[in-house]
């Protein structure tokens, strides 16, 4: 299995991802956008995962690379590569799956739970204990795109995740967190933690180590599922 990452920021890696990774055998591989790396050809891997970042999808003019991004996602799509997209990741594939992208009425920020979808395919629904509370770290949504099937909501957003032709997954929320990764998001997007119904403070983030064990385990089961 080789697994390749579009990373769009030096503190948002895979992390629990590359345990996973590592511990089926598989080899990893990344790009990293912000450095100016080159995008893989898509022969040259099995999965690819596109990682978060503090952008929004319509930041061309501040990150070029976007755009480029944009068109090798379009090809992953078309060539039917497995794709997995977390926040804004998800969002690069709901535009170029067509749907809108846009600002949701409120950001979370924090350990909130979701509601998984009845329309998810039970084989994802038994993956997720009733109230798992994720990680969200997120401002922008998604629309739905056309042809994909509602994966899950939560009390601030109706979208948080998609499958698209059972090969693409887009999350809004966050199953690779990590302790290490969290503090990370942390150190370098604090100025996005304000006063506010769906953000949270550090020290409450941080307060439940138990919380990082339960969705790594669900997205084990996830890449599991998407790996088969």
């Amino acid at each position: 299995m080789r697994l390749h990452y579009l990373q769009h920021v030096p503190f948002e890696g895979l992390g629990s991802i590359e345990h996973w990774a590592v511990s089926s055998g598989g080899q990893i591989s990344c790009t990293r956008l912000y450095a100016g790396d080159r995008l893989p050809a898509l022969v040259d891997f099995d999965y690819l995962v596109v990682m978060g970042g503090p952008m929004n999808i319509y930041e061309e003019a501040k990150y070029p690379w976007l755009a480029r991004e944009k068109e090798f996602l379009q090809e992953a799509v078309a060539a039917d590569k497995p794709i997995l997209g977390i926040c804004l990741g998800a969002q690069l594939i709901a535009d170029v799956l067509g749907a809108q992208v846009y600002k949701n009425t409120e950001k979370e920020i924090g350990w909130f739970p979701i509601n998984i979808a009845q329309e998810a395919p039970e084989e994802i629904r038994s993956l997720f204990p009733v109230d798992l509370r994720v990680m969200h770290w997120h401002g922008d949504t998604f629309n739905l795109p056309k042809g994909s099937v509602l994966l899950a909501r939560s009390q601030a957003c109706p979208h948080q995740g998609f499958i698209y032709k059972n090969r693409v997954i887009g999350l809004q929320f966050h199953l690779e967190t990590t302790k290490e990764s969290l503090q990370s998001l942390i150190d370098h997007c604090a100025d996005e933690i304000i006063e506010a119904p769906f953000i949270q403070q550090p020290d409450e983030m941080q307060q439940d180590q138990s919380r990082f064990l339960a969705i790594n385990s669900v997205m084990s089961g996830l890449l599991n599922y998407w790996t088969r």
